[in-house]
């Protein structure tokens, strides 16, 4: 039997709820994770970080893992929805928290501006002449502008309402007002930049993506995973075979991958604008060929 990891304190209930709820079917199947990553064509360090909290899983390795449990799939990946909305929700509190940090910095920094206190009547405080209080003050002004610069850039990545969400492709300022410290920890690219990139080397992945799109090509689940944090798509494949290719397309550009010794695979990303510009394609050695819908 497993001996499992706490799972943090701070993960959503319904997160929460749905890994307990895979641990226990593998406890209750007797099947180990080297068993299992076996079975499912998804790495034991990948399942350790599923069954760990740390990632969700993709819809398909709950379809797998239900096969290998003996489990009914329809009641697992039902969870599953849930689990993801939870996720997805949890991405946008992280958002929300990273731009209400850079707002108090942006305060904190043009409050050196700002009247000086009420002292309650009396002789104002003594305003004697230091060494360099110019500079100080120019250094201040200079991080309030690159502060308020950032705020700007963050406005124009997030706003449902902007521009770019209508666009087949990304307008070039998405990618060139992004600064590195505008970005959600650990993610590394948003917008062009990211266009060739390995999504989870880029940390685009995990918490930061969700399924826009998915169907079935003959018998591997192909989906199109979307980054709204960075602004890019890339296709995914799992049961796939040795030759297979996959691919994303959007605005007549392509990332195409083929399919080595591993049963799951996916290509590098492409920068959108929305999921609704481009699809994820597969081609089995089989003969088999298909492109799931235009993400939503």
């Amino acid at each position: 039997m497993a001996r499992w990891r706490a799972l943090g304190d701070d993960l959503d209930p319904q997160i929460r709820e749905f890994t307990a709820l895979l641990r226990r079917r593998i406890e209750r199947s007797g099947v180990s994770i080297t068993q299992l990553a076996e079975a499912t064509g998804y790495s034991r360090s990948s399942w350790e970080r599923y069954l760990n909290g740390r990632l969700l899983p993709p819809k398909y390795a709950v379809v797998a893992l239900a096969q290998v449990t003996d489990t009914e799939p329809t009641h697992l990946t039902t969870l599953w929805e849930l689990a993801e909305r939870a996720w997805s929700r949890a991405e946008a509190r992280h958002d929300t928290t990273i731009q209400a940090h850079l707002v108090a910095e942006a305060r904190a920094a043009l409050g050196e501006f700002g009247p000086p206190p009420d002292v309650g009547g009396g002789e104002p405080p003594r305003r004697g002449r230091r060494p360099g209080r110019r500079r100080a003050l120019l250094f201040l002004t200079g991080v309030a502008v690159v502060v308020l610069a950032v705020l700007g850039a963050t406005f124009l990545l997030r706003s449902p309402s902007a521009p770019e969400r209508a666009a087949a492709t990304p307008s070039p300022s998405l990618s060139s007002s992004v600064s590195a410290q505008s970005l959600p920890a650990g993610v590394k690219c948003a917008g062009d930049p990211c266009t060739g990139k390995d999504p989870e080397a880029m940390g685009c992945g995990g918490k930061h993506a969700r399924t826009a799109a998915a169907t079935w090509v003959g018998g591997s689940y192909v989906e199109m995973r979307y980054s709204h944090t960075c602004g890019a798509v890339w296709a995914r494949i799992s049961a796939a075979g040795p030759g297979d290719t996959i691919s994303v397309t959007a605005a007549g550009a392509t990332q195409r991958t083929r399919i080595g010794d591993s049963a799951a695979a996916y290509t590098p990303m492409l920068a959108v604008s929305a999921p609704s510009a481009a699809r994820a394609c597969a081609t089995l050695t089989t003969g088999a060929h298909g492109c799931t819908a235009r993400g939503a």
